[in-house]
């Protein structure tokens, strides 16, 4: 069973191309995230010491 949480690039056991995929959507969501200003995150609820985690649980 693999966490959610865990890093998309540790994920060693995976297929290399859904690896790729999911490093790719966690950097793009990461940084989409980190464009935001602090009113727009928390607007959305967001807090940006979160970010990353949130990333992790988008894949």
């Amino acid at each position: 069973m693999q966490h959610r949480n865990e890093h998309p690039i540790r994920r060693t056991t995976m297929n290399p191309i859904r690896a790729f995929r999911n490093w790719r959507m966690y950097n793009e969501t990461v940084r989409e995230l980190n464009r935001l200003n602090a009113r727009q995150l928390s607007d959305l609820g967001i807090n940006r010491a979160d970010i990353e985690r949130i990333a992790r649980q988008a894949i």
